[in-house]
């Protein structure tokens, strides 16, 4: 491998999810990364925007090893597709980066972006590159909590929590390859359960920068959020 002496960003997208909670309320069995969304699959709009961005010097798709719906996904010249997808985000991500780490160095950038944001945009990327700079904690697009926030207890609210300086937190998520590598490995062998790549790098005693997002950029989880997607990105 050839190290480049300045720092390159690379795109990391792990789509080997079955998304089980979109299934049980669509009519369909397929994933939502391939649902349609306009004139595309979600996941080809996800690619689309790092395709297009000058900054992104390649992006690694990690799928799982008996996928077959990605072979009629017209993938952008700039995608290497690796099959190593695991049983979990933080598997499949960590396989992926270990996957791409002959191709890049342990300093350069990688964002990590959930396949089922197909609102992202260039200008949030640019955003998310220029305001983390260099800063060895890296940071994540979030956006600040609106919602007033509920315990629940036997169905019934029990209390109502403070929302003051609490992000709800988004992708991609940017940190330097060999540190979210490590951070990964070190969850994976303590057992701790993270749910995105931020929790790995916090567990490290780093605090990543919190970048203002979108409303645009939310994620598929229900069936039903393909319309408010698509009306977010005047697809309708």
């Amino acid at each position: 491998m050839t190290v480049s002496s300045s720092p390159r960003y690379f795109a990391l997208i792990p789509a080997a999810g079955s998304g089980q909670r979109f299934s049980a309320t669509a009519a369909t069995l397929s994933p939502k990364q391939y649902q349609r969304l306009g004139n595309a699959t979600v996941l080809e709009h996800s690619l689309r925007v790092f395709a297009a961005h000058s900054r992104i010097a390649g992006i690694y798709l990690v799928v799982s090893p008996g996928d077959q719906l990605i072979a009629k996904i017209n993938l952008p010249p700039k995608v290497k597709l690796l099959r190593v997808g695991g049983a979990s985000r933080h598997a499949s991500v960590l396989n992926g980066l270990q996957a791409m780490a002959a191709d890049c160095a342990a300093h350069d950038w990688v964002l990590v972006h959930d396949a089922a944001r197909p609102g992202l945009t260039g200008d949030l990327v640019t955003r998310l590159i220029d305001v983390v700079g260099d800063d060895p904690a890296g940071g994540l697009l979030a956006m600040p909590l609106a919602d007033t926030l509920k315990r629940e207890d036997d169905g019934r609210s029990s209390a109502t929590l403070p929302r003051a300086h609490l992000w709800q937190a988004q992708t991609p998520q940017m940190f330097q390859h060999g540190s979210l590598q490590d951070a990964l490995q070190h969850a994976q062998q303590s057992g701790q359960e993270v749910t995105d790549e931020a929790s790995a790098i916090e567990a490290l005693g780093l605090q990543p920068k919190l970048v203002p997002g979108s409303l645009r950029n939310m994620k598929i989880t229900y069936a039903q959020e393909l319309d408010i997607v698509a009306k977010l990105m005047e697809l309708k």
